[in-house]
């Protein structure tokens, strides 16, 4: 497992009965985590002395109920990058902090690529993983079906002073995206992607990973260039494992390269034990 491990403004505090005990800066938040099935005693202060809880409602969805005053957006940093967040449905807050290994990867690679690398991230959110390649000098061009994501990743990448530097932000269905740059002719040096399980474009567009994953990769690798740098996949669908991920990867891409695959992590404070949040498949060039 890689664990995001360099925060200095986010902190997974504990996690047990089947939620996470998170500082975002100064706010305290709980969130329900399939993956926490373990009943540990609930021992460290702050789980009495959150901000806001998360409540899934047993029909589907939920919604927060906040115990202290929350503002409606703050700020958080990841070294030199600036985020926004706040409180969204489905307990998200615009950030996936376990990422952060990722974007720590990516920003090395592209610095010690040595030419110019163009990226193409797609399911992009919030702009995050956009951010960290742009501050390591890549052109990126950044594709969400959801406009007010894009506009938040706007809102980040102004923030973290970069809103000046070579970036395309573009609201499109990811494959009517992938299909036409394939027939305009362009090519990426790196590509990422963070699927969703299941979603829908801007023009009600049906997405359902483990139905599309491989057709999808299969095209978005035609954007590959002559010398391309890596692909990079992340997933949050349970059943689809790092393995069968970095299998579609092998099987796809021809040049030469190597091919890593593993789960993603938070560090526990109370625990000092690791929480797996994801998994993450790369094909990385020679």
């Amino acid at each position: 497992m890689r664990t995001a491990e360099n925060w200095k403004e986010y902190t997974l505090l504990d996690a047990s009965g089947g939620e996470r005990l998170e500082q975002w800066g100064d706010i305290v938040l709980i969130r329900p985590d399939p993956q926490v099935i373990w009943d540990t005693p609930k021992t460290h202060p702050l789980w009495k002395k959150a901000h806001a809880r998360y409540l899934r409602s047993k029909t589907g969805g939920g919604q927060w109920e906040v115990y202290r005053p929350i503002p409606d957006d703050w700020a958080i940093h990841y070294n030199d990058l600036t985020f926004h967040l706040k409180p969204m449905g489905f307990k998200h807050t615009g950030i996936f902090p376990e990422q952060a290994v990722n974007w720590d990867w990516m920003r090395e690679a592209i610095e010690n690529a040595g030419r110019p690398i163009k990226v193409l991230n797609l399911f992009g959110y919030t702009g995050a993983a956009t951010l960290a390649c742009v501050a390591a000098g890549a052109h990126v061009t950044h594709v969400d079906a959801a406009k007010g994501m894009v506009a938040w990743g706007k809102e980040n990448a102004v923030s973290s002073g970069l809103s000046d530097k070579p970036m395309r932000w573009l609201v499109d269905d990811c494959l009517k995206f992938v299909l036409r740059e394939q027939r305009r002719g362009n090519t990426y040096d790196a590509i990422l992607m963070d699927p969703p399980s299941y979603g829908r474009g801007p023009n009600g567009e049906i997405w359902k990973l483990e139905e599309q994953i491989y057709p999808f990769v299969c095209e978005c690798v035609k954007l590959l260039s002559d010398t391309p740098l890596f692909v990079l996949i992340n997933s949050y669908t349970t059943g689809l494992s790092p393995s069968v991920m970095k299998y579609i990867l092998g099987s796809l891409i021809k040049a030469e390269g190597t091919l890593s695959a593993d789960e993603i992590g938070l560090p526990v404070q109370a625990t000092g034990m690791t929480l797996p949040c994801g998994a993450s498949a790369i094909w990385r060039g020679k």
